[in-house]
């Protein structure tokens, strides 16, 4: 009993000791905060990063993709139908996207992704990313009379404006063709040659000029290099030629057309008649081509103060060409008009990736067999019932898929490297904090060392009265127990208050030092994200105990194996 009461009178009086316990304060509820926030991010990272994936990958190594995705799905389901939830197939490709700004065509290159809307919602998280409710209830590639976010739904009143939004969907692209419909055709100047190529005498032929303006290429739904291809081969067959072309700063056509050279005589009709595509009734004011959705960073400008500019809104058309299948694949361009953004919040996903109908771009790419019918596509993305098992599903699979020939793999596989770094960092900052809970116990051992020197006295009388080496030994131990304790403690009840009011705590320094401590435009967070994990809670808790009770390991042996006669032979 005596032990514990020596425990309580030097926790109270010897106040030399409150340094330690502070120590130890300060270094459990730093760890606690630094441990739920890095916790917080690696939480909201892992689901963005998954974002389009499911648990299991199977992709084909081959650009050609693989055959027949209903009977792989079958085999699927016959190796790990049990653990199967739902799975849903994609094609990847890269692109090239282009669209016009005030006049001007900006092309970029893009990662196109051909999905199936209702499989793919629900294997993997992307109807949640996306900017219409409607859309995140149900995927669809059609376009909305309005009503998509004009703040980001996840931030609240603290998100920033997206300009122009309230007029995305139908309002936007009626306002749009009527705008282009009106829009005034600018007349040549006097002596300029180049703005309209002029009826001419070359070679002892004569030239025909033909204008497509970008009007008209937009309602064929093809761009200018296509459609210079598709003249150049209807007008060989007729046995004349494009003298000369030239694509307009507006994204329209100028051609010289006239007879081939070998030709015996020019036809007395005019071969681009026969040549040129018929007007399609396309009214854009009322129709749309095959939807897509974009990355919202592809089309967006974000300033510092949160809010959003747009290059594009849903209801404007771009052109994606791509590549083709087969040896040696060939370039194919098409009209897509923009129907949503996806906005998962990593730049890697928002300013590369574009969505589209798996069958339009199946059918663009050549990727069905004419004979059989048969599809092929990039990948099969699998959701589990319980994504722990994702290994042991991808072990299985690997026995059956040879990998000559497939990638099978989980989506913490795609992304091990990433998640190996962050998970490296998370490491080595905890070790870097554990070290000032560590000179917590070096304070301890010093303050202990001081006691035993000091009390030698009152350890030689406790002997002499009966007291045992094992209980001196207990009554230091319990003493350094009691600093501990008393410390992780308060540093578990000020770190979990801490993490409680972080974002608060955030703002206020915020204004009293003028510079914004956590800046959602820089993260796309519009909170510090906080998860506190009780398992890491506790290894921070009894690891400061640990410490505490090693540091006093020493100095209480030392106090036990004083003797009696050498503690009192000066008194």
């Amino acid at each position: 009993m005596y032990k514990y009461l020596l425990c309580w009178r030097y926790l109270r009086a010897r106040w030399i000791a409150l340094a330690s316990v502070v120590s130890v304060t300060l270094g459990v509820a730093t760890m606690i905060v630094v441990n739920a926030v890095m916790s917080g991010f690696q939480h909201e990272m892992h689901m963005r990063l998954k974002g389009i994936l499911g648990d299991v990958i199977i992709e084909a190594r081959s650009f050609d993709g693989l055959p027949d995705p209903d009977a792989h799905l079958e085999q699927i389901r016959r190796q790990v139908g049990q653990e199967l939830a739902s799975a849903t197939v994609s094609v990847h490709v890269p692109a090239m996207l282009s669209f016009q700004v005030a006049g001007r065509w900006i092309t970029r290159p893009v990662t196109l992704i051909g999905i199936d809307p209702a499989t793919c919602a629900q294997t993997c998280r992307f109807a949640e990313y996306l900017q219409h409710p409607a859309n995140r209830r149900r995927v669809s590639f059609r376009l909305h009379e309005g009503g998509y976010f004009v703040r980001d739904p996840e931030g609240g009143p603290k998100a920033g404006l997206r300009r122009g939004m309230e007029l995305a969907g139908w309002p936007w692209r009626r306002y749009r063709a009527r705008q282009q419909l009106l829009a005034p055709t600018p007349e040549p100047e006097p002596g300029d040659q180049s703005s309209q190529p002029q009826k001419q005498l070359q070679d002892g032929r004569d030239l025909k000029p033909v204008e497509i303006s970008a009007m008209q290429l937009a309602t064929w739904g093809t761009s200018a290099q296509v459609a210079l291809q598709v003249y150049e081969t209807l007008l060989e067959q007729l046995s004349y030629e494009v003298v000369e072309s030239r694509i307009t700063e507006e994204g329209g056509l100028e051609l010289l057309v006239g007879p081939r050279q070998e030709a015996a005589a020019a036809s007395p009709e005019d071969p681009f008649a026969a040549a040129a595509p018929q007007q399609s009734d396309f009214d854009p004011a009322r129709e749309q081509h095959t939807g897509c959705i974009l990355g919202m960073a592809i089309a967006s400008i974000r300033r510092s103060d949160g809010s959003e500019d747009f290059l594009l809104l849903p209801g404007d058309d771009v052109k994606l060409t791509l590549p083709t299948a087969g040896t040696p694949p060939k370039a194919v361009t098409e009209t897509f008009t923009v129907v949503d953004f996806y906005f998962s919040k990593m730049s890697e996903y928002d300013s590369n990736f574009v969505f589209v109908p798996i069958d339009k771009l199946q059918q663009l790419r050549g990727m069905i067999d004419p004979q059989s019918g048969v599809r092929f596509v990039s990948s099969i993305q699998l959701k589990l019932k319980d994504p722990a098992r994702a290994q042991w599903v991808r072990d299985r699979l690997r026995q059956v898929f040879p990998a000559r020939f497939y990638v099978v793999q989980t989506w913490r596989d795609r992304q091990g490297p990433l998640l190996a770094a962050v998970q490296m960092e998370t490491a080595i900052l905890n070790v870097l904090l554990f070290l000032i809970i560590a000179v917590a116990g070096f304070g301890i051992l010093a303050i202990f060392f001081m006691i035993v020197v000091e009390k030698t006295r009152d350890i030689g009388i406790l002997k002499a009265l009966g007291a045992h080496s094992t209980g001196i030994l207990g009554a230091f131990l319990g003493y350094g127990m009691a600093l501990g304790a008393v410390g992780a403690g308060v540093g578990l009840a000020l770190g979990l208050l801490l993490v409680w009011k972080l974002n608060q705590v955030a703002d206020a320094l915020g204004q009293l030092t003028g510079h914004r401590v956590f800046d959602p435009a820089i993260y796309y967070f519009y909170e510090i994200p906080t998860r506190v994990e009780p398992a890491t809670v506790a290894w921070i808790v009894l690891g400061a105990l640990a410490i505490a009770v090693l540091a006093s390991v020493w100095p209480a042996c030392r106090a036990a194996r004083l003797r009696v006669v050498e503690t009192l032979r000066y008194e």
